[in-house]
């Protein structure tokens, strides 16, 4: 509405401008025929001059309908995906209203946090460029089609929980993921040749690691054990163990060292068998 208004005095200026303009010809025409004085000459183009200042505010008032006109149009500062819209046409809004929010979905970006002492172990790797890949598993425990990598390492570990936060970038031109999606980033390391028991198979005694084996005469022995990495349901073990080592899986405590059992072989595949995520996890690690 403003700005019609201000057109419509922007028309009836210059309509009133191209008059004057008209008026000071017939003017200098009857001042050069000495029918007129010089004084009405004046006052036509003082006329004159005052049209053409209105027309310059008016057209300032033009200006400045169409600035407010267009606050009323919202534009996108990038393509993405929207929000709902909590307020229909029409409604009355105040300065600062959210009105909906807009993402940016072609690539996330996947925040988790690390143990210090993974994280030890991680950056050696990703300063060295040889292992920044990782992989997203969805909430659906389905893989995301497209690799991410680690990209930001905050500066300083949590002195609360002892964890460092990461960042990973992973595309998304399909724009699965959402803002606010949950899942579980995977980064692989490989371990060659590596032995690996189950964490159901080991007990703690002040802090260290213990298993119990098997001899040849079924004699049960307790052997401490120390791990190199801790994945689901396994531990990656250091030192303390040999491939040739048999341990006790079930039944931990219900044995003792230096008795004798009739135990009931089984395998670390069928073991892994039962545990297939696990089974997953270490497929490139073993």
């Amino acid at each position: 509405m403003d700005l019609l208004k201000a057109k419509a005095m922007l028309k009836s200026a210059i309509a009133e401008t191209k008059t004057a303009e008209l008026d000071l010809q017939n003017v200098k025409i009857l001042v050069e025929k000495n029918i007129v004085s010089k004084t009405e000459l004046h006052m036509a183009r003082s006329k004159l001059d005052a049209l053409r200042a209105k027309v310059n505010e008016t057209k300032s008032y033009v200006a400045s309908a169409e600035l407010n006109l267009s606050y009323t149009v919202i534009k996108a500062p990038f393509n993405g995906i929207i929000d709902r819209f909590p307020n229909k046409a029409g409604s009355f809004v105040d300065e600062g209203t959210l009105l909906t929010t807009l993402s940016d979905n072609k690539k996330v970006f996947a925040y988790f946090n690390v143990p210090e002492k993974e994280y030890m172990e991680l950056a050696t790797l990703i300063d060295s460029g040889t292992k920044n890949e990782v992989s997203l598993v969805l909430a659906n425990n389905q893989i995301h089609k497209y690799k991410g990598c680690i990209d930001t390492i905050a500066g300083k570990i949590d002195k609360n929980t002892g964890n460092i936060a990461f960042r990973a970038c992973f595309p998304n031109p399909d724009h699965l993921l959402r803002q606010g999606s949950s899942g579980e980033v995977r980064l692989i390391k490989e371990e060659k040749n590596a032995l690996i028991i189950p964490q159901k198979a080991t007990f703690e005694i002040q802090d260290k690691t213990y298993v119990y084996t098997v001899d040849s005469d079924n004699t049960v022995k307790m052997r401490g054990v120390v791990p190199k990495r801790r994945i689901p349901h396994y531990y990656v073990i250091e030192s303390g163990l040999s491939s040739e080592d048999t341990i006790i899986y079930e039944g931990i405590q219900l044995v003792k060292e230096g008795e004798k059992i009739i135990p009931e072989v089984i395998s670390m595949k069928q073991i892994m068998a039962e545990q297939p995520k696990a089974q997953t996890m270490l497929m490139a690690q073993n």
